[in-house]
């Protein structure tokens, strides 16, 4: 496939056109050199400002060539159906939304009982390109996370980073571990590198350790633990027991191993009823292991803490998190319930609320009206996607796809490396391998959300054309466990990569 670029091939200039310098005896015309070299130096500092200038778009009118695509737009290089995505240009044609519809009716069928509904855009316009039901409520499952995406990075801001801290204690031989947020802590060393770790409790027990030390501190230690940042209920209540047992999520505190996981290579089953007593209890092995060889003793056991007592206690020793863009990637890759829902709790925390579910809930429906996205019909009862009281028409979606894609507010681009990619990542990694819908493998980004008995995709593609259309499909009612309804999902999605659509 030939790649458009936008960009019309430069012509050459005929010689000895009216008004070009004529040759005398072979030789050009003579410039002196002094004036050549102030001619370039002025070049070379007018090209800040024609860089300025360049990227802006006035209209359709008076376009200026299309940039090269940015690297969000690019189809990964590790693929096993190489996928050639075409070129963002503001200026291709916008589908025909009777074509679309022509195309996407006939696929987006259930396979037994329920609805789907959706709709399309284009990313760019707004101009709804497919409408089936948009504007009805819908229980959007982890959809949802989209919303809290939003919420984190407005209120909190991409580079934000969480500091989990050890403090002298209200006593003489304590010190207090104090939760700031962070719910990807490792048993063992710091990772800079990962996500998941980037924070280790070893790491900050060595810190402690040097720190006791300077201080000539002697005798047992006690730990205790100050989880105080979140309040009220640790589980919403409209969570069902089940997805409790299964381990779909935990009781939320303000720290955790793993993201409130025993392993975290093993994300299923049961997990950590009291993340934060389990994290001071790694928190104080790792302690003792460390102070050993400066002849440090640490009590078995650790206590809770209100807070401490002090104003502003001693930092004994503190570690940082990875920035809040690269936990809303990690987020939407694997669909983290509970990350999820710690970012909607920071998220309250940032605003002034308490940090609690209620607080999650307020800032997630707050933050995405303040974006300018139209959320009259929006009902929320957490901000993972857990609990079926939430209701969140396909309309809203896409209106929350193009501010991340295209929107005035920079800050939500931090969350397009967090869309799976069909085929190839995240929670989309094994799907769109048949013959149907193999035409959009590592072309459709979207987020998945999966319940009983419902569905949801979400996302964006570029189209054949090089236009940014964003989609979102929901599925309500549908027969559990019935494997033509992601199938479908997924043709729906894969008609819009390869569509021409005039």
């Amino acid at each position: 496939m030939t790649k458009t670029t936008g960009q019309e091939p430069l012509r050459a200039r005929r010689a000895g056109r009216p008004g070009s310098p004529r040759r005398v005896s072979g030789k050009e015309p003579h410039t002196p050199w002094h004036l050549v070299f102030a001619a370039l130096l002025l070049l070379v500092l007018a090209m800040p400002a024609v860089l300025l200038v360049v990227p802006g778009f006035t209209g359709p009118a008076a376009a200026p060539p299309a940039p090269a695509p940015p690297a969000w737009q690019q189809a990964p290089a590790t693929i096993a159906a190489p996928q050639v995505l075409a070129p963002l240009r503001q200026s291709a044609p916008v589908p025909a939304p009777t074509v679309v519809a022509a195309q996407v009716e006939p696929v987006l069928k259930t396979d037994g009982g329920g609805t789907f509904t959706g709709m399309v855009q284009d990313a760019f316009t707004g101009q709804v390109l497919f409408d089936r039901g948009g504007a009805d409520g819908r229980v959007p499952a982890s959809n949802l996370k989209l919303l809290t995406a939003v919420a984190a990075l407005r209120t909190l801001g991409p580079d934000r980073r969480f500091t989990t801290k050890v403090v002298q204690g209200p006593a003489a031989g304590q010190v207090v571990l104090v939760g700031g947020g962070d719910v990807l802590l490792a048993a063992g060393g710091s990772k800079p590198d990962q996500v998941m770790g980037h924070a280790g409790l070893a790491t900050l027990a060595a810190g402690t350790v040097q720190a006791l030390q300077a201080a000539r501190t002697t005798g047992e230690i006690t730990v205790l633990v100050d989880d105080s940042l979140f309040t009220g209920p640790a589980l919403n209540p409209n969570w069902q027991s089940g997805d409790v047992e299964a381990g779909e999520i935990a009781p939320l505190y303000p720290l955790a191993l793993n993201s409130a996981r025993f392993d975290p290579a093993v994300t299923t089953g049961p997990r950590p009823q009291d993340s934060a007593i389990t994290a001071a209890e790694a928190f104080a092995a790792q302690l003792r292991a460390a102070g050993a060889a400066a002849g440090l003793t640490v009590a078995a056991g650790v206590e809770r803490s209100a807070g401490a007592s002090q104003a502003n206690p001693a930092v004994l020793a503190a570690v940082e998190s990875a920035t809040v863009a690269e936990q809303v990637d990690l987020m939407l890759q694997v669909s983290d319930n509970y990350l999820a829902e710690t970012m909607g709790r920071l998220a309250a925390v940032a605003t002034g609320r308490p940090g609690s579910n209620d607080g999650a809930v307020a800032v997630v429906a707050d933050e995405v009206r303040a974006a300018g996205i139209p959320a009259d019909t929006l009902k929320l009862a957490d901000v993972c996607g857990l609990a079926m009281g939430n209701q969140v028409p396909a309309r809203l979606f896409v209106d929350v796809l193009r501010a991340i894609t295209t929107g005035a507010d920079t800050r939500l681009r931090a969350a397009l490396d967090g869309f799976p990619v069909g085929g190839l990542s995240g929670t989309l990694d094994a799907r769109y391998g048949d013959a149907t819908t193999s035409g959009g493998a590592g072309l459709v980004r979207a987020k998945t959300g999966t319940l009983n008995t419902v569905l949801g995709l979400s996302g964006y593609v570029v189209d054949a054309d090089g236009r940014l259309l964003v989609f979102s499909f929901i599925g309500n009612g549908l027969t559990p466990g019935a494997a033509g309804n992601k199938e479908a999902l997924d043709r729906a999605a894969t008609v819009l990569a390869g569509c021409g659509c005039r």
